[in-house]
């Protein structure tokens, strides 16, 4: 499964937490980023992770793109709620796409949690049937 990690500035340790945690699940699946998070995950866990540009400079529309060719199969999207109006034009428009394109996305620990879980069991192997990669 191909996974797409966002996080903002606030989040981005929490999302290195998270992926120090799951590193063995995660280790099996490919990681993409926006470019700082990317950057953070990578040096401390030591996973492979494909870095688009940083979110202000248009990473999380990078990411935007691949899922709307169906290339992203789940998202972790880390945000700060406090200072959410700065940044929910980005995250609107992630929710929007992730739903249209049936994108499990989670924007906190605990829903990234159970996902992780779900992806570990085998929950999200739907999407290989619903979403078939060419």
């Amino acid at each position: 499964m191909n996974i797409a990690l966002i996080a903002h500035d606030k989040k981005k340790e929490l999302m290195v937490q998270i992926c120090i945690a799951y590193c063995g699940i995660l280790s099996q699946h490919n990681l993409f980023a926006t470019g700082t998070t990317g950057k953070l995950v990578a040096e401390a866990t030591g996973l492979k992770v494909h870095r688009f540009l940083s979110g202000p400079q248009g990473g999380d529309q990078q990411i935007g793109a691949r899922i709307a060719y169906n290339e992203i199969d789940m998202v972790l999207f880390f945000r700060d709620p406090l200072t959410a109006g700065v940044h929910e034009p980005d995250l609107f428009s992630l929710l929007r796409l992730c739903d249209l394109h049936n994108v499990p996305i989670a924007t906190n620990v605990a829903t990234a949690e159970v996902l992780i879980h779900g992806l570990a069991r085998g929950d999200l192997d739907w999407r290989d049937i619903v979403n078939p990669k060419e």
